[in-house]
């Protein structure tokens, strides 16, 4: 294997979570996870920029591994790349300031959910082209289950821990 196959598989799998022998999506989603509870650990006050910006390099790294991806395993959106849940994540936990652990998992439970469904016009962009694709239906979902969030936010503030 050439090292830029084992980087780019490092990255389309989140580093080995889209291995997982079921549901690889869920396990991927999980890097998601770690990265926005880093960023709210490490610098709280700068939450919301730079889970954007770990939200768009995970975009803009999705299109061209998600096309080596589909070479690489053969198969369009190949259940091993888990990249675009990552994206998809960190757009749905994408708040003003840093999330309590309840937003964590709220947010992780209506992404998985809006990632299954795949609410308009998600399933409609599954069928762009090799990796855009692959990431904008996961950006889409991600965007749903933000304002899913967002209502829950209005309406049940105490299922939230607000």
């Amino acid at each position: 294997m050439k090292f830029k196959d084992y980087l780019l598989g490092a990255l389309a799998t989140s580093g080995g979570l889209g291995l997982a022998p079921f549901a690889p999506g869920t396990f991927g989603t999980l890097g998601g996870v770690a990265l926005a509870a880093l960023v709210a650990w490490l610098c709280p006050q700068y939450y919301l920029v730079g889970v954007l910006v770990l939200a768009l390099l995970a975009v803009l790294i999705s299109v061209p591994a998600g096309n080596w991806a589909e070479k690489y395993w053969g198969t369009k959106d190949p259940g091993a790349f888990v990249l675009d849940e990552v994206a998809g994540y960190l757009v749905t936990i994408a708040w003003i300031s840093a999330p309590q652990w309840q937003h964590f998992v709220v947010a992780f439970f209506l992404f998985r959910l809006t990632d299954i469904v795949k609410p308009w016009p998600a399933r409609k962009m599954e069928r762009l082209p090799g990796g855009l694709g692959i990431v904008m239906d996961d950006v889409m979902a991600g965007l749903w289950a933000l304002a899913g969030i967002l209502v829950l936010h209005q309406t049940v503030p105490s299922l939230l821990g607000l």
